[in-house]
């Protein structure tokens, strides 16, 4: 059976950043299974936009940077810091720019999962390569991506692996690996983490190369017991180990039911759904697959239900809008002023999401910025909402009737019903502003 109207623009919406009434119609002449089908088919994993120049860049060795003077050392932060907002200021174009929504999505949704940020790393190239390893396995294998993320440089730097010697373990990435990316918290012993922490010894970062390296003389090589099994385990074998615990698939599998479901996912379906992922050998796109396809996913209870975060809110209005970003450094700014400044999350356990979105003051944040979309001008484009008859492919909200402008832009019935006298400018900006737009 075909998709309606509705059915359209909720998949839109959630597994990529909502349609206009013209890429609704075109996924209304399929039915869910070939909608789905076709929202999991990637051409390429490649990025559109062009990245910085000085991506490949390997930091200064310490012992040229103990030579520095204080200005020299005040230049490299500057510079750092400038880099990193064209880093950021990449992304967004890409989000916009994507032909592959839900591989965007999926790659912000496991920058949130395998947290690392500008602050602790310090090197932007290292950042950017981390972006294109989590786009890469998006919607590939997670064991892969678990055990290429572990040894990414970033990674192991961001959760101090690098520091991590026979001699005085450090646990850090051997606990994030159990709480947050893996088996989630009440599932292992603090003795699980003291014995992984010894088979992550050794590993760092090649400063010379930017490679991975195992430095032997530095790893635990004894004998180590975790998760009740005992061996000479390394860092892979550890992996490998949380692999095999059934609560690894179940806690992916509830995250990721919050980000496309719902705040509370139904145990049974999420039962299924972590069997199902584990015969798969943990294939990304076989469990959205079947995540998409459940009755769940499209039941009305569960439209509307999700708050939009704040890349979503930005790059769906723009996108939605046809608002091209010529400087992206209002968008930067929006989203750390919102709550999400990419490249940065808070802490190790990344963006908290959900009606967290929501305070008293990013509210009012979210509403100045979307009166900003409207009047164009101050985002970085040059046309605002208030100049949609001269857009030149936006022109849909002009044209539309405006059951179908209002089906478009809010998943439920506005706060506000419409006014029978209002203009068209003004009927859509009032659908902009009502508070259901915030909801996906």
């Amino acid at each position: 059976m075909s998709l309606t109207f509705d059915d359209a623009r909720h998949f839109l919406s959630r597994s990529g950043f909502g349609g206009t009434p013209g890429e609704i119609r075109r996924l209304m002449t399929l039915d869910r299974a070939v909608a789905v089908e076709q929202a999991l088919t990637v051409s390429t994993n490649q990025t559109q936009t062009p990245p910085p120049p000085w991506i490949h860049r390997l930091p200064p060795p310490p012992n040229e940077r103990k030579q520095w003077s204080e200005a020299d050392k005040k230049a490299f932060r500057e510079a750092r810091k400038e880099e990193g907002q064209e880093l950021k200021g990449w992304w967004y174009r890409e989000l916009m720019a994507t032909n592959s929504s839900l591989l965007e999505r999926m790659t912000l949704f496991w920058h949130n999962h395998f947290t690392s940020g500008l602050q602790k790393v310090k090197w932007p190239p290292f950042l950017y390569r981390q972006n294109v390893l989590l786009r890469t396995y998006a919607l590939g294998s997670f064991r892969t991506l678990l055990h290429a993320v572990a040894k990414d440089p970033a990674m192991l730097l961001y959760l101090d692996t690098q520091t991590n010697h026979k001699e005085q373990p450090n646990e850090n990435f051997a606990r994030e690996l159990f709480e947050l990316f893996t088996l989630g918290e009440g599932h292992y012993h603090e003795q699980d983490i003291k014995e992984a922490a010894r088979a992550f010894t050794g590993w760092h970062l090649d400063r010379h190369t930017g490679a991975f390296r195992i430095e032997r003389r530095r790893h635990d090589s004894g004998r180590k017991e975790v998760f009740g099994k005992s061996g000479y385990f390394d860092g892979d074998d550890i992996l490998s180990l949380t692999l095999e615990q059934p609560q690894t698939s179940r806690y992916l599998v509830r995250k990721l039911w919050r980000e496309f479901i719902s705040d509370e996912p139904d145990p049974t379906e999420v039962d299924r759904l972590a069997g199902r992922f584990r015969l798969k050998d943990y294939d990304i796109t076989s469990l959205l697959e079947e995540l998409f396809r459940t009755s769940h996913f499209w039941a009305p209870e569960h439209r509307g239900v999700l708050v939009k975060s704040p890349v979503e809110l930005m790059t769906g209005t723009m996108r939605l809008f046809n608002l091209p970003i010529d400087e992206p450094t209002q968008l930067i700014r929006y989203g750390r002023r919102l709550g999400q400044d990419l490249f940065d999350p808070p802490n190790v356990k990344g963006w908290p999401g959900g009606t967290r979105w929501i305070t008293t003051s990013t509210l009012l944040d979210r509403i100045q910025l979307l009166h900003r979309v409207i009047r164009g001008h101050e985002l970085g484009h040059s046309q605002g909402m208030s100049d949609m008859n001269r857009m030149h492919v936006g022109t849909w909200q002009a044209e539309e009737p405006i059951d179908i402008v209002q089906a478009t832009l809010l998943p439920l019935a506005p706060v506000q019903p419409l006014n029978a006298d209002e203009d068209r400018v003004q009927a859509v900006r009032h659908l902009v502003l009502d508070p259901v737009y915030q909801l996906k």
